[in-house]
Formats: structure tokens, C-alpha cells, sequence
């Protein structure tokens, strides 16, 4: 137990750190209105139009899975972008889906994005953050293009038609709601200039902490902002799967998983992990496929396979589970069979594209 113990404070400590630290900046950013502003800035920049609106919805997606990762854009972003769909009496599933498909998809690019990219970080720590984004750009752009092309395709009728500019937003704190924009847009150049992701994020959640007690603003600051759940959850994870690797799990994974370098091999790779990420859930899937990936290369294979293939299963992240309880709470009815049949589609378009996509950066 000695030795497990080692390992998880070695490798999930910072993953830990992070996660709660990331939480914390999160939540105040929604608290300062940042995400709702976001939201009713591209509602204008829509100019009326529901594709347009869509597209934008995509844009903010993206940039909130990439730099404050995929649980900030399911659990922080839908509430807001269903909001405002209502608000402006339209649809508001193709939004539902584009939120939980990006939180997925875009989660590749950064280690900063995913947990399981920061673990994988931790293995590949001679590249670092830029070496780590040099493998990761492409088939990040091609997995987003495949979601979008899919979720455009799916819903283009009813992206049809416009809207009426949403009214202005509620007043907010200038202090609050400036502090925390610029706090977003420090964080993402530090998050990929090679230092430890937990330590700016740590500085950022400590800042906006003291901005909001220092304007009054202190009943966000409870225990409750950090995520004491889901770091026990994660470390469960990581102890469970270092007791099923001692106890020769690898044995029985190395001949599914295979070898080799080459597009073929690292689909074989990618798919595989993307049917256990929907079996099991993602983080506990990367966990057992890493040990038997061997090079870069074959770890983000591994990693499109856990990241952008959870598409299938409500519980194939917990980023999805997250979202889900959001729909639910705001009303929007998700037809779980529904939900599989598409998101199978948009697992195979996505994970294939970033795969080959993949054999321009190894």
C-alpha cells in the first residue's frame, strides 16, 4: 500500500491540485457573470440569425473546454446557453448537444483540458506543454470539425430561422467581472508556456478568492466551491486501477490494444480506448490503455480514444453526467437512445478523423 500510495500523490497529486484550483476560477467566473456576458455577446453578434448564434455557441465551447476545461463548459456553460435559448424561445436541444459534444471533442489540445491529459503530461514530461500541443493540434482541429460537421448536419433544420436580440444582462460588479475576464485570458498563455498548470491556476483561484471577499461578496466562498467529491472520486480511480495493473491487468490489455506505429495501429489503439471510455468511464479507461501505449505517438491515440470517443454513454465522462443533471434541472429532455445512436455516429467520425489526423504531428 506503501508503494500505491507513492504513486498516487506522485502522479494524482497535481492532477488534484489542478482540478480544484481550475473548479475554484471557474465558479467565481460564472459568480462575475463572465460566461452569461459571453453568451449574450454572440446572442448580438448572431445578428438574428440561429445558425450564426450556433456557430458562436461553438466558438465559446471550445475556448471554455480548451483553457478551463471540459467540466467548465458542461457544468458551467450549458446552463447559461440553455438559458438564453429559451430566452430567445429557441430550440434548446442542438444547443444541449453542441455543449456535451465539445466538452468531449475540444478537451484535446491543451494538458490543461482533460485529466487525462495532465496524466498523460506527467508520463510524456520530457516534451512539456508545447511539446505535448505540437502532437495534439491537429487531431484536436479535425475532432472538433468532425463534431461540428456532425451536429450541423443533424440539426440544420432546426438551426433554421432568427431571433430577437436578448435583452441587456443583469448589472454586474465592474470589479468582480473585469478581475475574473482578465484572470481567463492571463491563464491561457501561462497554461501552454510550460509551467506546472497547477501552479498559475492555484494563483488565480487564491486571487479572484481574495477579489471576492475584499468586495463583499463572500457567500461563493464556501466549501462547497471545491469539488471534494470529485477529487476523492479521481483518487478512488487511480488506486483502484494501480491495484488491477499490479494484479497483471496489462497482460490482458496488451493483445487487445496491439503495437506498432501507423495509422491502422493507432486506430486500433484510439478505438479500443474510446469503447472502454463508454464501458467504464474515461479517466479509469486511460488509466488502464496508458501502460500499454509505449510511445507519444501511442498515448495520444489513447487519449483521442478516451477524449473524444465518450460520446456513446451518459456516464462515458463525467463531464456528460454533469450535463446531464443541468438539462434535467433547466427542463430539456434527453432521449437517452437518442443520445447513443448520435453520439455513435459522431465517436466514429471524430475519433478516425483525429487519428488520421494524427500521422501529420507524430
Amino acid at each position: 500500500m506503501g508503494e500505491i500510495a507513492a504513486v498516487l500523490l506522485d502522479r494524482a497529486g497535481p492532477v488534484l491540485l489542478f482540478l480544484l484550483a481550475v473548479t475554484v476560477v471557474a465558479e467565481l467566473t460564472d459568480r462575475a457573470g463572465v460566461f452569461d456576458a459571453a453568451a449574450r455577446l454572440a446572442a448580438r453578434a448572431g445578428r438574428g440569425r440561429t445558425w450564426r448564434l450556433w456557430v458562436l455557441v461553438v466558438l465559446l465551447g471550445v475556448l471554455a473546454t480548451t483553457f478551463l476545461s471540459l467540466d467548465t463548459t458542461a457544468v458551467l456553460l450549458t446552463p447559461v446557453v440553455l438559458s438564453l435559448a429559451v430566452q430567445l424561445r429557441l430550440d434548446p436541444l442542438p444547443f444541449a448537444m453542441t455543449t456535451v459534444w465539445l466538452a468531449n471533442t475540444a478537451s484535446l489540445l491543451l494538458p490543461v483540458s482533460n485529466l487525462s491529459n495532465l496524466i498523460a503530461l506527467h508520463t510524456m514530461e520530457q516534451l512539456g506543454a508545447p511539446g505535448f500541443t505540437s502532437l495534439t493540434w491537429a487531431p484536436f482541429a479535425a475532432g472538433v470539425l468532425g463534431a461540428v460537421a456532425v451536429l450541423g448536419l443533424a440539426y440544420r433544420r432546426r438551426l433554421r430561422g432568427g431571433y430577437t436580440a436578448p435583452e441587456p444582462g443583469p448589472q454586474r460588479d465592474p470589479v468582480l467581472f473585469w478581475t475574473s475576464a482578465v484572470v481567463c485570458l492571463v491563464l491561457a498563455p501561462l497554461f501552454v508556456a510550460g509551467i506546472t498548470p497547477a501552479i498559475p491556476a492555484t494563483a488565480a483561484a487564491v486571487l479572484l478568492a481574495v477579489v471576492f471577499a475584499v468586495r463583499g461578496d463572500r457567500e461563493v466562498l464556501r466549501f462547497s466551491l471545491l469539488p471534494w467529491k470529485t477529487v476523492l472520486l479521481v483518487a478512488a480511480l487511480f488506486v483502484l486501477v494501480e491495484v488491477a495493473r499490479r494484479a497483471g491487468m496489462d497482460a490482458l490489455l496488451g493483445p487487445v490494444a496491439g503495437s506498432g506505429e501507423g495509422f491502422g495501429a493507432h486506430l486500433r489503439l484510439a478505438t479500443t480506448s474510446a469503447v472502454a471510455a463508454n464501458l467504464v468511464d474515461n479517466l479509469p479507461a486511460y488509466l488502464a490503455m496508458e501502460s500499454v501505449a509505449g510511445s507519444p505517438g501511442r498515448l495520444v491515440a489513447v487519449l483521442i480514444g478516451v477524449n473524444l470517443g465518450p460520446l456513446v454513454t451518459p456516464w462515458a465522462s463525467l463531464a456528460t453526467l454533469l450535463w446531464l443533471g443541468r438539462c434535467r434541472a433547466r427542463g430539456v429532455r434527453i432521449h437517452l437512445g437518442r443520445f447513443a445512436a448520435l453520439g455513435l455516429v459522431g465517436a466514429v467520425v471524430c475519433v478516425v478523423a483525429a487519428t488520421a489526423a494524427l500521422q501529420l504531428t507524430v
